[in-house]
């Protein structure tokens, strides 16, 4: 049986955050102005075609900053680092641009300032997720990783008068809810960030998310497999009781996904292009949708300032 798609519905807000925009304009302008190539350590952002179409541009993608040469041009990617890769970069004399998102490095100024205070520290997050390596090595010790309900159990601080809890950045706003309650039953006196530490574009994402599952038959979550939020937001709408699927792009789409749901969701992450949004639905069209509407959500209008010294005359 064939899709017979009649309607497409757009999540509002979806795809490319603040943090993101800064991040990919980073890269794009010491290209522009220092030429190629510019090394980034790790993937500047969480998306495939990002990441192809700068490296397309000269932009290289290293782990290790020994496979840079000395005086080169780096970029931090947008998750952060820790304090002995800065460290090392600034020892190997890099010419060195910062592209972490101002939202994590709020994170990072909080846990330094409080381990000054004193403090142990409960991240809530995931092992092996870049920004919570970055989070993880501002500091030698007293920070300890939770990942589920069960792991709060389980840690162990020297001490529980002093301990604060901090959050990795685009986790699912309901999943941390559930861990922070964990943490605050069993640590009474502990301390919690004036603002949570989830972004407000994880949040939009999602609230937009819950708000579309509920009026369609199937989700397409535009986004690649390394992003954190996107698949927070898979997961969301999956919770919702909905066929949900991510996709790279319009290339990944099947047919029999289509073949009871007329009404289709589209979101995207925050770190995957308009572009890649606009060819599913096209790629819906195709299938026989005739409307495409955008559901009502909040505007974003914040913006992150440059680092210094990437002004393109």
């Amino acid at each position: 049986m064939g899709a017979t798609v009649q309607e497409v519905l757009l999540a509002e807000p979806r795809g490319f955050c603040a943090g993101v925009d800064r991040a990919i304009e980073i890269v794009e302008r010491a290209l522009a102005k220092f030429g190629a190539p510019v090394y980034v350590r790790h993937e500047i952002v969480h998306n495939r075609h990002v990441v192809d179409d700068l490296r397309q541009r000269g932009a290289v993608f290293i782990e290790d900053l020994a496979d840079v040469p000395p005086g080169a041009v780096l970029v931090f990617s947008a998750h952060g680092v820790s304090r002995a890769v800065q460290a090392e970069a600034e020892r190997r004399g890099f010419k060195i641009f910062d592209a972490t998102c101002p939202l994590v490095t709020k994170v990072h100024v909080e846990v330094a300032k409080l381990r000054r205070e004193g403090y142990e520290f409960i991240l809530i997050g995931h092992a092996g997720h870049p920004e919570v390596e970055g989070t993880m090595g501002q500091l030698d010790d007293g920070i300890h990783l939770v990942e589920t309900v069960a792991d709060v159990a389980r840690v162990q601080p020297a001490q529980t008068e002093r301990l604060a809890v901090v959050t990795q950045t685009t986790l699912s706003v309901d999943d941390t809810a559930e861990i922070l309650a964990a943490v605050r039953a069993r640590f009474p006196a502990l301390r919690e960030p004036k603002q949570q530490d989830i972004c407000y574009a994880t949040q939009n994402r999602q609230d937009a998310v819950k708000a579309l599952a509920r009026q369609v038959d199937a989700v397409i979550v535009v986004g690649s497999p390394t992003s954190s939020n996107t698949n927070r937001l898979r997961e969301l709408a999956e919770r919702l009781g909905v066929p949900t699927y991510m996709v790279d792009d319009a290339t990944e789409l099947r047919d029999e996904w289509f073949a009871q749901a007329p009404r289709v969701g589209v979101t995207a992450g925050a770190s995957a292009p308009e572009a890649l949004v606009q060819g599913v639905v096209q790629r819906l069209k195709s299938l026989g949708a005739t409307a495409v509407r955008r559901l009502d959500g909040p505007v974003e209008t914040m913006r992150f300032p440059l680092p210094k010294g990437l002004k393109v005359d």
